[in-house]
């Protein structure tokens, strides 16, 4: 199926998945949007896509588009107005010795093994278990041109890497994986930080961090960061949500 989306960025073809098994809630099921990929998509419409609440996966752009639900909202930090609480400050702290190299390019024989070993130790019971190297490749290497890699260090010792695309006024955090030894650093929050920080540092306004769900548990993280902004009936607004943990 085909579906044109506002006509203000030109007609955009859709391509509709048949519904399936939703990947966060429980006994519903998803339809996903794909951008058509033999659109050109450039750094401006990336970027005015994600406005949208459009996600990059690999080679394509999506949105949920389900027609029982619209429990995916789509989240982003204004990172000008970002405070941290005390425990991301002591996040900053404990993890000083991380050394952070920002690559256009990485190694996936370095990079691998770690994205196995977080899938497999922290995302067993999800829809990308068992990785492999081709799903690694297909959802992770093949970086755009606006793709960034942030690589975490200890001693030399590659230990995880963050995922970022940065658009004309925003970065958009695709994804973070680490090696599950260093769970207790938090490396998760981290890497946000991390992004925060160099959103601020470009002196871009935005930060997106996917989807937020009430109901999905994994999805509650994200209120963590303040102030957090969601789409909702088209219109970006400041959310008085807080993280329930």
């Amino acid at each position: 199926m085909t579906r044109d989306i506002s006509p203000d960025i030109g007609k955009i073809r859709l391509l509709l998945t048949e519904p399936h098994d939703c990947s966060y809630l429980d006994n519903h099921l998803a339809t996903t949007a794909f951008v058509d990929p033999e659109i050109e998509i450039d750094a401006e419409l990336y970027g005015r896509m994600s406005a949208m609440g459009f996600r990059r996966s690999g080679l394509y752009l999506y949105s949920p588009l389900c027609s029982a639900c619209n429990a995916c909202v789509p989240a982003r930090i204004p990172v000008n107005q970002f405070r941290s609480s005390r425990s991301q400050k002591r996040c900053l702290k404990r993890n000083e010795d991380i050394a952070v190299k920002q690559v256009r390019n990485i190694s996936f024989d370095q990079h691998y093994p770690i994205y196995d070993r977080y899938i497999s130790g922290r995302h067993f019971e999800g829809d990308m278990f068992p990785p492999s190297q081709e799903q690694f490749e297909q959802f992770l290497g093949n970086a755009w041109d606006c793709s960034r890699f942030l690589e975490f260090s200890i001693d030399e010792q590659l230990i995880g890497c963050a995922v970022v695309d940065q658009l004309p006024n925003a970065l958009s955090a695709i994804y973070t994986y680490f090696d599950p030894h260093y769970a207790e650093r938090s490396l998760g929050t981290l890497a946000v930080l991390l992004q925060i920080q160099l959103a601020q540092q470009m002196g871009l306004e935005h930060l997106y961090l996917g989807y937020w769900i009430a109901d999905c548990q994994k999805m509650n993280y994200k209120t963590k960061y303040q102030p957090l902004e969601l789409l909702q009936e088209n219109t970006w607004r400041l959310s008085a949500l807080r993280a329930l943990i």
